[in-house]
């Protein structure tokens, strides 16, 4: 009796065009709307800008390839976390869900909140990131607390079911999408822009070499294509997930890196480099320059409605990690609970929710760089795991990462490795505290979630 009413677990209702949405939808965001006004003080030239974005799109490609084999093999929630126990042990799959739990979702459902907040004070100034009161390292005011209201909001829609999440996230990511799209097509027809912004430069704002600084601001870029594997983190609830799965990575990142390329050239068409450095509501001033005030009032606050499709689409991936984890008894139990009637894990949603809130107290280009220096060395960790894993008899070899091989996962370790070493050197606050967030999640495990000997084997030692 009891058997007939247990919940048995997640449903496969993910067709190709949800999980293809869900891919695009976690990349078009934070990135995108912010990055830009970072990049233009960091690198100082055009071409760099608009170059730094397409490396991004290599990397970000050779990555989605790189998990599709590995999620056609392993086609289970949980994404890198499956990835990582099944090739380098239980401690390590726990430090990846640990970090994606703070840096993966939880920061990266605040990053596009606290976007939200920015692109909306266009309009309501009193959202505005500058009327803050510092606490120590961290910031609270208005704009916080408008984008804690916002993962709130959402963190409770995540409770009802992923059939009416993922229509939910349709729906978000069509508006997004025809929002970026006329904002390009308007943009290049009838803008006020100029093409002679791309040969004058801006003062560089770093004194790094740019060398070393253009591999440090790749961690920017690599939050803005952060993304391109969401779709491994709902393996379980794929339809048909070895052909839907490669398919709407590979899709998804296509997709996004065309349209990065495309709106980076129309913010440096709209704006000469040295008055967007350090700028953050990089589309409104785009869009106030090409189209005037009034416009610019109404594409800030389409664009502050897009970035809901963000944030709805990292609440909805984070709690399938969680789940997948306590599943294996390598996270709290609780993690691993569904709810009888909405089929959803819907502790892991609440706690994320809670953590992803405390994180919008963090200044926003230092929540960036942490969350793009560990989502970094822990993709790379993924990728690493093909040269365990194509040793392994029965493994399935995905053709477009055969060709070649090991061309695309060296390419992406190597990239990787430039961007970490970059980052410590030139930022090694917020970087070591990355590497504090790994070691700390070791120490839990280790204390309170590491299978105990039997007491027959300690009796024997």
């Amino acid at each position: 009796m009891a058997s007939s009413t247990q919940p048995q677990g997640l449903l496969r209702q993910i067709g190709l065009l949800s999980a293809t949405a869900l891919v695009f939808s976690n990349m078009i965001g934070t990135g995108i709307f912010t990055t830009t006004g970072f990049l233009a003080g960091d690198l100082g030239d055009p071409l760099l800008v608009i170059a730094i974005w397409g490396v991004g799109a290599l990397i970000a490609l050779a990555g989605a390839l790189c998990y599709s084999e590995l999620g056609i093999n392993f086609p289970s929630s949980g994404g890198e976390y499956v990835y990582l126990t099944e090739a380098y042990g239980p401690t390590w799959g726990f430090m990846d869900g640990w970090v994606s739990f703070f840096a993966g979702f939880s920061a990266a459902i605040a990053l596009p909140a606290l976007a939200f907040s920015e692109y909306l004070s266009y309009v309501f100034p009193a959202l505005r990131s500058t009327n803050t009161m510092a606490f120590g390292p961290f910031e609270i005011g208005p704009a916080q607390l408008a984008a804690s209201g916002l993962i709130a909001v959402f963190t409770v829609i995540n409770y009802f079911g992923i059939q009416f999440v993922s229509s939910v996230q349709n729906v978000l990511s069509a508006l997004k999408l025809a929002v970026l799209a006329g904002f390009l097509v308007l943009g290049f027809a009838i803008g006020n822009g100029d093409w002679a912004n791309f040969s004058k430069h801006a003062v560089r704002t770093s004194t790094a070499p740019i060398w070393e600084q253009f591999a440090t601001s790749l961690i920017f870029i690599y939050v803005a294509y952060s993304g391109w594997n969401a779709a491994t983190y709902v393996a379980e609830e794929l339809r048909q997930p070895e052909k839907t799965l490669p398919r709407a990575l590979t899709l998804g990142t296509i997709f996004v890196a065309v349209l990065y390329a495309l709106l980076n050239i129309l913010y440096i068409y709209a704006t000469p480099l040295e008055q967007m450095k350090g700028v953050v509501r990089i589309g409104s001033q785009s869009s106030e320059r090409l189209f005037g005030a009034d416009i610019a009032s109404l594409f800030s606050v389409l664009m502050a409605a897009g970035l809901l499709a963000s944030v709805n689409a990292m609440v909805t991936t984070g709690p399938r990690v969680y789940y997948a984890m306590a599943k294996n008894r390598a996270f709290f139990p609780a993690a691993a609970k569904i709810h009888s009637k909405w089929r959803t894990p819907v502790f892991s949603i609440t706690i994320q929710g809670v953590c992803a809130i405390f994180m919008c107290l963090t200044p926003f280009r230092d929540l960036m760089f942490y969350v793009g220096f560990l989502l970094n060395a822990f993709a790379a960790l993924s990728v690493a795991s093909l040269f365990v894993f194509r040793k392994r008899p029965g493994w399935r070899k995905l053709s477009t990462v055969s060709f070649a091989w090991p061309l695309l996962p060296v390419f992406f370790l190597i990239m990787g490795a430039w961007v970490a070493v970059s980052g410590l050197l030139l930022r090694p606050l917020v970087s070591v505290t990355g590497l504090a967030t790994v070691a700390l999640g070791a120490l839990v495990y280790k204390l309170f979630l590491a299978p105990k000997p039997s007491a027959e084997i300690a009796g024997k030692a």
